[in-house]
């Protein structure tokens, strides 16, 4: 009999988490997801989203189920979803919590209030969402909403996410 180091039937390293694999090489734009007001701001840098048009046009996107955001966001909250630059990146890490925040992420950069909760200043494209239901999928909570209000503006260098980098 041969003893092993490892666990005998623990899945080999070249199957583990296959999927989470699969979705970094998807890719996609970053947004920035807000919502509040005064000291009830949260916000979110989310990839994982898409737009249903129809009428009316409706935004889905999968969060992190313990973020302030995904509490904020009951239904018929309101909030507001920007498209990010890659002069934003900096900023998209405070919001991921993956990089320090001096003062919380909302310190970082000017915010302007909407109908819909706080926008970056400097954000050209944006939508003003209300949010129509959630649920849990997987391990996170889908936000299906109801876009209310579009500004598109200029797109110089968009943000982008693929396999853990910033394109």
């Amino acid at each position: 009999m041969t003893i092993h180091a490892g666990h005998p039937f623990a899945e080999p390293p070249e199957r583990r988490d296959q999927a989470r694999r699969f979705r970094g090489r998807l890719g996609g734009a970053v947004s920035l997801w807000t919502a509040g007001t005064g000291h009830q701001r949260a916000g979110l840098t989310v990839s994982s989203l898409m737009l249903a048009h129809g009428e009316p046009a409706r935004l889905l996107g999968l969060l992190d189920p313990d973020s302030d955001l995904a509490d904020a966001l009951a239904p018929d909250a309101r909030f507001v979803v920007q498209l990010l630059e890659w002069q934003h990146r900096d900023l998209a890490e405070m919001f991921a919590g993956t990089a320090p925040a001096p003062g919380g992420p909302f310190a970082q950069a000017e915010f302007v209030d909407t109908d819909w909760g706080p926008r970056l200043a400097d954000a050209a494209t944006w939508v003003g969402v209300r949010v129509e239901s959630t649920r849990t999928v997987g391990w996170s909570t889908e936000i299906c909403g109801i876009v209310e209000h579009v500004e598109i503006g200029e797109e110089h260098r968009p943000l982008e996410h693929r396999r853990g980098r910033w394109r």
